[in-house]
């Protein structure tokens, strides 16, 4: 899928289009005259469609209409001119959808699955296709793309020595298998059927449970085994074009056992032949890395270049004219940066985190690490380099949040994720990216909290919480949180992250002074997450948030060039007096 298939397409008269009879249009919308009526093109899966729509028209409702006259799933991502169309009940004119514009349709992982064909002339290709297909409609693309398979009528498709029926469902094949890719094997009936499968097992859908292991803290030694690796990986990848090795920009900072033990695993795995596998969900480049075994996950890796908007991107998105992101207030290329910082800023509950991943954050953030890697198996469209990138421990799941309703999850575990959302400022904080796990020693469910590459953008424009809708979030802090969110500095968070080698920029820095002051003020005045959240989030696309307004309140306040801490302190003032009037409404 890339945007450079919009010079590829062939005219279309307008005649020819959909019309408002044929269920791309709004039923209601019916009566509308047919000049309000504007013309875009759908991207998807590596195709081009010409849809038209009404500007008055919600994202839910054209996504209701992909989902109707696509057959795609409920699931899905909507991007335009460079921005995501994240809010739902927002029109297409509020994000300045207009004639002629390409609206880019992303698809989670859970309802696309990746087909890998071998056939019997040796030719190897892969595409997706959604769950809810059949073998028929896969040998229907595969007539599409080759020749001498023109005749689905003709084909025989094996999967693993099976031979498959017309009727076997894509998702039946999954749950057979266990695999995210499914490998297989075309041939012409009746043909010689000796030759050999080119089986692999790429991704597994339930894995096998993780061994955990003592990790003794030897901090005196990290120096010394850093740069001892770090020779031996560098020499592999000028005989192999293999490199894995973490990123260190102050000597000072010390990775421990466990971060190492990430690292050493997903080299190991990577020597052993095991490519990285692609996800197919989400909007960039985002790869598991396997063991040594080539049976379980260790780590996943988001190369910056591949992120949305960027170069290298293999969602097919545009490149980034002025370098924003699919989010209002952060960078392209950023977002690696941001997954790092998300970790280290989540302090431990015993306290701050000294040295880099030392204990489990309060919220939970798998351990990160910035990274530089070298592989094949990483989308290079210009040739094979080096690639940097932030890379996430894998944690053991079942599944994400999106996958049952919200009224099963223990309160604590929703407002450490509550917290963390607020401190950051999260723009993409949605169900899919937060992950239920469980206690080995009580079985108890816990919330895994999973990219952030958005959070600490540099405005308030686009934060999203999903869990504002849950029961949880409009339930009290418990004594046990609060005091913890009475701990929080931003001053000192900042200066770690400096430690850490990112000096956050002026914008951002105060995007987390702001949302820190906002969080400990509204705890003192008794405030649910719900309450404070809602102070952050847009009601709408074009209304202001609460925050945003006291932001620009105290920026008309002081003069041009007044120092940081003057301007926080008339935030400080302002959140104090609306605070006021909030929590005096509550009482009355």
């Amino acid at each position: 899928m890339s945007s450079a298939g919009v010079t590829t397409l062939s005219p279309v008269s307008r005649e020819t289009l959909l019309s408002p009879t044929n269920g791309l249009c709004n039923p209601l919308h019916l009566s509308v005259d047919q000049h309000e009526f504007i013309f875009v093109y759908l991207s998807y899966s590596g195709s081009m469609s010409p849809m038209r729509v009404l500007p008055s028209d919600t994202v839910e409702s054209v996504k209701l209409k992909i989902q109707r006259n696509e057959g795609v799933t409920n699931k899905q991502k909507l991007v335009c001119n460079g921005r995501e169309l994240s809010r739902s009940n927002s029109l297409l004119k509020d994000y300045g959808v207009t004639e002629g514009n390409v609206l880019h349709l992303v698809i989670r992982l859970t309802d696309l699955q990746t087909i890998s064909v071998k056939t019997c002339s040796g030719k190897e290709f892969s595409f997706q296709v959604e769950r809810c297909k059949d073998v028929g409609y896969v040998k229907q693309q595969i007539a599409k793309r080759e020749k001498e398979f023109a005749d689905p009528e003709q084909q025989e498709v094996v999967c693993n020595g099976e031979l498959l029926e017309d009727q076997k469902l894509i998702d039946d094949i999954c749950c057979k298998y266990n695999d995210a890719v499914i490998h297989l094997f075309v041939r012409t009936k009746y043909a010689d059927v000796s030759t050999g499968l080119d089986e692999l097992s790429i991704e597994a859908k339930e894995l096998n449970d993780a061994n955990e292991s003592d990790y003794a803290s030897k901090y005196e030694d990290a120096a010394r085994e850093y740069e001892a690796i770090k020779q031996i990986m560098s020499r592999k990848a000028l005989d192999r074009g293999l490199l894995l090795e973490p990123v260190i920009v102050n000597p000072k900072v010390e990775l421990t056992s466990e971060v190492w033990d990430m690292i050493n695993s997903t080299y190991d795995g990577l020597d052993s032949g095991n490519s990285p596998i692609r996800s197919s969900e989400g909007t960039g480049g985002a790869y598991f890395m396997l063991d040594s075994t080539g049976q379980k996950y260790i780590s996943v890796f988001k190369p910056i270049d591949e992120e949305p908007m960027a170069m290298n991107n293999p969602r097919g998105l545009p490149l980034s004219l002025d370098g924003e992101g699919l989010k209002k207030g952060t960078r392209v290329g950023q977002g690696a940066f941001r997954e790092v910082a998300a970790y280290i800023l989540d302090h431990p509950m015993s306290g701050r985190r000294s040295l880099f991943g030392d204990g489990k954050g309060f919220a939970g953030v798998p351990p990160t690490v910035m990274a530089k890697s070298l592989h094949k198996g990483y989308n290079h469209p210009e040739g094979l380099t080096a690639k940097f990138g932030s890379l996430q421990m894998f944690m053991e799941n079942n599944g994400s949040c999106e996958d049952m309703g919200p009224g099963a999850f223990p309160v604590k575990e929703v407002h450490k994720i509550t917290v963390l959302d607020m401190r950051l400022a999260n723009a993409d904080r949605h169900a899919g990216n937060i992950l239920i796990g469980r206690e080995k020693e009580n079985d108890q469910a816990v919330l895994i909290p999973i990219d952030h590459g958005y959070c600490l953008p540099t405005s308030f424009e686009d934060c999203t919480f999903e869990w504002l809708y849950w029961p949880q979030a409009r339930q009290p802090y418990s004594p046990e949180i609060i005091e913890y969110i009475e701990s929080l500095d931003a001053e000192e968070d900042i200066a770690l992250l400096k430690f850490h080698g990112w000096d956050l920029p002026l914008e951002c820095a105060r995007t987390l002074r702001i949302s820190t002051m906002l969080l400990k003020k509204g705890v003192e005045k008794g405030m649910t997450p719900f309450a404070i959240g809602s102070l952050m989030c847009r009601e709408s696309l074009n209304n202001e948030s609460v925050i945003e307004g006291i932001v620009k309140t105290a920026h008309d306040s002081v003069l041009p060039g007044t120092s940081e801490a003057t301007f926080m302190d008339a935030v400080s003032e302002i959140i104090d007096q609306h605070l006021e009037k909030v929590t005096s409404n509550y009482n009355s």
